[in-house]
């Protein structure tokens, strides 16, 4: 089988996802190890046995639901390839948002949180783009840890240490300059949880209670102790949230709030900065 061939069974075969084409590039590409450039380069290439074999195996993983980057172990995140495990949820373009806003407000010798950081894809994302920053990456679970540490080894990163513990527990009293989550924030009800690579991740990572706020809510009141006057709190948080955590926002006294869009213009991250 050529590589042009392979991409149309590929495809053929996916038809019932929402992305035959990337999903079908992506696992051939991780099949031969190359860029999908490649794959458009020289479609006349021939598999061999073996790689046909782990293209179909793959394919098959795929028709069953299993999420591209858990079949792949990796999944790439703003300039970051890293690596994913279903003990940790998968890095969304989305989620970049969040990162963007966190640039905006970094000055040099910042000491930042990211809570629930899972692959680190958050807080690893700033640390390379700012070497004069620190981060602690924080998460209350020690399998998500170990993810995130493979990560910072492959990126070499010195400016990110982990801390395991229950949001900001244990962290000192007004010691960091901005905190930054993408926290559980889906009702436990929501059918959506059984739907798509969802249905992959970890309820943990996901579901915050009734009307899925009850993370955000205990991240906000320890805020207040661990931030620095003048510190930004940052949280990505469902389309429908907004105005609820706005309101959160203004009554533990945080101003400049704001709520920042995604990349299809939905509400995604709010923003606040401690007065005092």
């Amino acid at each position: 089988m050529k590589i042009d061939q392979a991409l149309k069974t590929g495809k053929q075969s996916l038809s019932n996802s929402e992305s035959p084409e990337i999903d079908c590039t992506v696992l051939l590409c991780h099949v031969l190890k190359c860029n999908p450039t490649y794959l458009h380069t020289w479609p006349d290439k021939a598999l061999t046995d073996t790689q046909q074999q782990t293209f179909s195996t793959y394919l098959k993983q795929r028709l069953e639901g299993r999420p591209v980057a858990h079949i792949t172990g990796q999944r790439g995140f703003w300039t970051l390839d890293l690596r994913v495990t279903p003990d940790t949820l998968i890095p969304r373009p989305d989620t970049e948002v969040l990162v963007s806003v966190a640039l905006e407000k970094i000055s040099p010798n910042m000491c930042i949180a990211d809570l629930g950081t899972g692959t680190g894809a958050v807080g690893l994302a700033l640390a390379s783009e700012r070497a004069d920053i620190s981060v602690i990456a924080t998460d209350y679970y020690a399998a998500a840890l170990a993810v995130a540490k493979q990560n910072i080894t492959q990126m070499a990163l010195d400016n990110v240490i982990l801390w395991q513990g229950d949001w900001l527990s244990g962290i000192a009293k007004h010691s960091l300059d901005m905190i930054i989550s993408n926290p559980p924030y889906i009702e436990v009800n929501d059918p959506h949880l059984q739907q798509g690579d969802v249905g992959f991740e970890p309820l943990s990572a996901l579901v915050a209670g009734a009307d899925g706020l009850d993370d955000i809510r205990t991240i906000i009141e320890q805020t207040q102790d661990c931030l620095k006057p003048k510190g930004w709190l940052m949280i990505e948080h469902g389309f429908q949230q907004a105005k609820a955590i706005r309101d959160l926002f203004q009554q533990a006294g945080l101003e400049e709030i704001e709520t920042r869009k995604d990349f299809g213009n939905n509400d995604r991250v709010t923003l606040g900065r401690q007065t005092v």
